[in-house]
């Protein structure tokens, strides 16, 4: 069950398309340690939690991953809008752009699409816990490193 409010709960405004940031970006949607796996990780992970209030925990950090893939797909989308072909083709993000035009999809800066088997769901919570954390923390060094143009915050 879910409820859905039908605005950003921190609206996204970019005013100028920036297609290098959006190929920069585009791995927090859908890359190994981005939005929509750390979504689904800990919506399945949940079920072999010990106790209904890890259980309710995990369900809550879903939840608020979603939230974030509907942000990250936002930013993704104002940074690509209204792009001429050169303007695509000189930030590198052409062939992103053959394949999906301007529509956000699940995909790492590297152009790896989605898939599930970048993450766990082992069974024991420790484990899976360890994983969390891990994938977490594989985000946060990524948006500290200097060389990413990204910073934490």
């Amino acid at each position: 069950m879910f409820v859905y409010e039908k605005k950003l709960q921190y609206p996204v405004r970019i005013a100028r398309p920036d297609p290098k940031m959006a190929a920069r970006i585009i791995s927090q949607y859908g890359g190994p340690d981005g939005e929509l796996g750390a979504s689904l990780r800990y919506l399945s992970q949940r079920f072999a939690m010990p106790c209904g209030e890890l259980k309710g925990l995990l369900t809550d950090i879903g939840v608020e991953e979603l939230g974030h893939l509907e942000i990250v797909g936002a930013m993704i989308q104002q940074l690509t809008r209204n792009l001429s072909c050169d303007d695509i083709k000189k930030a590198g993000f052409d062939a992103y752009f053959v394949d999906h035009g301007a529509g956000v999809y699940p995909t790492s800066s590297a152009g790896m699409p989605y898939h599930a088997a970048g993450m766990q769901s082992k069974g024991d919570p420790l484990t899976d816990l360890h994983e969390d954390i891990a994938a977490d923390a594989a985000i946060m060094q990524e948006q500290q490193d200097p060389k990413s143009g990204l910073k934490n915050g």
